[in-house]
């Protein structure tokens, strides 16, 4: 913490809690050795944290040692930024020479790829885009935390998703984390391959999968096979069904329950992997198919979901009444 050592940390807390000690009394109190309390005391001397007089050491205020080094952590980090932006240019510029060979690596076992998937959507300053479909390298049972730290950062999220892949995220933890986050989210039936892109400079696409397990991967850097699966992304971005699932009721019309059904209705899942992911039982959940069913003015499961998906899910209108029809009498 505070970018100090356990034992530099530990030698000025007991500093601040006592205000002056010898060594002996610090090496009794953090139950540290000698030779360390020592290490840490030249440490924190220099770093303005400590000062010694007449054998004993005290901790200088908190409020001014903590600010002097705050500000010299900020110039070492503006420093480490400068540089990072330099050593940037230099890697793209050795990058537009280098062997084809070199344009590729390959990854091997879950783990390795699951470090990479990490390390590739941290390099996006402006946008990531996926394809989401089994198998994985880990459960997609939450929200991945370094997109819920890319999105709070800003950084736009653009998921494609398989339809099979629905099934396997978690609805509320997963899915609707997600968007309510600012991810954009769309469905296909059947997607060719799953992928990673980071901005325009780097991807990852799987290798080898079975039907359970991700095998190895591939990490394509800056060329023209990333410019093609940036392409391929765009196509089928461009045909995909928009996945709009709710936060919060948009009107008294639709209840958060109605609109997460319309929502994955609209996606073609299957009536038992909806009724699933919402947590109810099938019979509850054809009940509550026909009666919305009603409601959109749709005859069959198919056009509901084509009404639901024109509408919005998450705004839906009551269907205009037929004449002579009183809209407070129940069906």
């Amino acid at each position: 913490m505070l970018g100090l050592r356990p034992a530099e940390l530990a030698v000025y807390e007991t500093l601040v809690d006592s205000y002056q000690l010898g060594v002996t009394e610090l090496c009794a109190a953090t139950e540290l050795a000698e030779r360390l309390v020592r290490a840490a005391l030249g440490s924190l001397t220099d770093l303005g944290f400590v000062h010694q007089a007449n054998g004993l050491h005290t901790a200088v205020a908190p409020d001014v040692a903590l600010a002097m080094y705050l500000l010299r952590r900020e110039d070492d980090l503006r420093r480490d930024r400068l540089l990072a932006g330099e050593l940037q240019v230099r890697y793209e510029r050795a990058a537009g020479v280098r062997a084809p060979a070199d344009l590729v690596e390959v990854v091997h076992g879950a783990e390795a790829i699951s470090r990479r998937v990490d390390q590739v959507m941290r390099t996006a300053r402006h946008e990531v885009r996926f394809v989401d479909k089994p198998p994985y390298a880990k459960p997609p049972t939450s929200l991945h935390p370094v997109e819920e730290e890319l999105l709070n950062r800003g950084v736009r999220f653009r998921g494609i998703y398989e339809r099979r892949a629905l099934e396997l995220h978690d609805l509320r933890a997963d899915l609707e984390m997600g968007l309510s986050l600012g991810e954009e989210a769309r469905v296909v039936a059947v997607a060719p391959t799953k992928m990673i892109l980071a901005d325009a400079h780097l991807g990852l696409i799987p290798l080898h999968s079975t039907e359970t397990a991700l095998e190895s991967a591939v990490i394509v850097h800056r060329s023209a096979l990333l410019d093609s699966l940036g392409a391929l992304f765009t196509r089928f971005w461009e045909d995909a069904v928009p996945l709009a699932l709710p936060g919060e009721p948009a009107s008294n019309e639709v209840s958060i329950g109605d609109a997460r059904l319309l929502a994955l209705l609209a996606t073609g899942l299957p009536d038992r992997s909806i009724a699933k992911q919402l947590g109810l039982s099938y019979r509850t959940y054809q009940r509550r198919l026909h009666r919305l069913m009603e409601e959109l003015g749709a005859q069959t499961r198919f056009q509901a979901g084509l009404r639901a998906a024109a509408r919005g899910a998450g705004s839906l209108l009551p269907p205009p009444q037929t004449p002579g029809r009183n809209p407070a009498q129940p069906d």
